[in-house]
């Protein structure tokens, strides 16, 4: 058997924990939630417009639960929170899947969002970047494999088990995948953090650590935060308004589709590279150089409308993806330490859930007012650019304030 590499061997079960707690967050995320989209529509009859706002608010309300909650990863057992995510993620599958009503699709949304793409990417990321310090970049690179995972088996799955078996009963399988696999491997993987106290974790920076209040005091934490959200903003407005980008520039759904597979491969393969990269210069100095990439697709969306540049716009924000998704997993941990790091991370995470949600309806709209793709797509360009700027100017990791007994 091949041999795990160095850096994962000592808290391997922590490492795998991390990986499969992302990929499981891949059922509260759009890209699976987005199959069920047409089936749920003609069962309730319901327009895009009631669809989409209440997909929308239902992320919102999501967002602001996991800033309420997002420091039990730092008070609670990592067992003790890990069932209690999974089970919730597994009630919100079976709410949607026992829906009789249009209404019953709120509750059903909010737990999807709130377990599933709120709460177990930050238990994942979390547990990543505190159990491991000399080699956090790698380790969260490893992690964020959850995602394309998840893309890559989920829609697929979800798509044929509503063809065969129709919508209620992919979500049924849905909810048996996590009890029945998904809770139980988790929470034997998490037994190599259960002797850990909440906020210890035995490395280095372990005792150590800004809280949350502190990170908000720091104005280096709001210059750096764009920098952070500038990819899952762009990502998704672009992503989920991708058909109507592609009628303004004469593009198939077909070529839309096949273009799908350079972002997949970019993101697949940068996230090999992105941890090394993370570990030499840092995340801090990483997290803009990360964001470049998409600058240049943008600007490749801007200006060209050729058969090719749907595969190299994809291609390059799949390479963002990956670098700024393992950057931004090691900033905090990296300038603030390990002692707050869930509650510091669900002010980020909370914050970017927010902006993914509002993000698609502000693009929809200048859509609908006649604004072009290429003005759309410049002026993103220019918000990641600037966001660029921002994170060179957010200065060195502050001094530990001597605080004692902060929370």
């Amino acid at each position: 058997m091949p041999q795990l590499p160095a850096f994962m061997r000592e808290r391997a079960h922590l490492v795998f924990f991390a990986l499969l707690a992302v990929a499981a967050s891949g059922f509260g995320q759009t890209f699976f939630i987005s199959i069920f989209g047409g089936a749920l529509r003609e069962e309730f009859a319901l327009s895009n417009a009631w669809y989409g706002a209440s997909y929308s608010a239902a992320t919102l309300v999501s967002a602001l639960a996991l800033l309420a909650c997002g420091s039990l990863v730092d008070r609670w057992p990592l067992r003790r929170i890990t069932a209690l995510i999974v089970v919730l993620l597994a009630a919100a599958c079976l709410v949607m899947a026992f829906a009789n009503h249009a209404l019953m699709l709120l509750p059903g949304f909010f737990l999807l969002r709130f377990a599933g793409q709120g709460f177990m990417t930050h238990l994942g990321m979390t547990t990543a970047g505190r159990y491991f310090s000399s080699n956090r970049g790698k380790v969260i690179a490893v992690a964020a494999l959850g995602f394309p995972l998840a893309e890559a088996l989920l829609p697929t799955g979800g798509a044929w088990l509503i063809e065969a078996f129709g919508w209620r009963s992919a979500w049924i399988a849905s909810a048996l995948l996590l009890l029945g696999l998904a809770l139980p491997t988790l929470l034997w993987l998490a037994r190599a953090g259960q002797h850990s106290q909440a906020g210890g974790d035995g490395n280095e920076d372990a005792g150590e650590g800004f809280s949350r209040a502190q990170v908000l005091r720091d104005p280096g934490f709001y210059l750096l935060l764009p920098a952070i959200l500038m990819t899952p903003v762009v990502v998704t407005a672009v992503l989920f308004h991708q058909a109507a980008i592609g009628e303004a520039r004469g593009w198939s759904l077909t070529l839309l589709g096949t273009a799908f597979s350079g972002y997949a491969a970019g993101h697949l393969l940068m996230l090999f590279l992105a941890g090394s990269l993370v570990d030499r210069f840092g995340a801090q100095r990483s997290l803009p150089l990360a964001l470049v990439p998409m600058v240049a697709g943008l600007l490749l969306l801007a200006l060209f409308e050729a058969p090719w540049a749907p595969l190299a716009y994809l291609t390059l924000f799949g390479i963002t993806q990956a670098g700024t998704g393992t950057a931004a997993g090691a900033l905090w941990p990296e300038r603030y330490g390990t002692r707050h790091l869930g509650a510091i991370r669900s002010v980020s995470q909370g914050v970017m859930i927010l902006s993914t949600a509002v993000s698609p309806l502000v693009v929809g709209i200048l859509l609908d007012l006649g604004i072009s793709v290429a003005t759309l797509a410049g002026s993103l360009g220019g918000m990641v650019a600037g966001s660029i700027l921002l994170a060179m100017l957010a200065g060195p990791i502050p001094r530990q304030p001597n605080t004692a007994g902060n929370k």
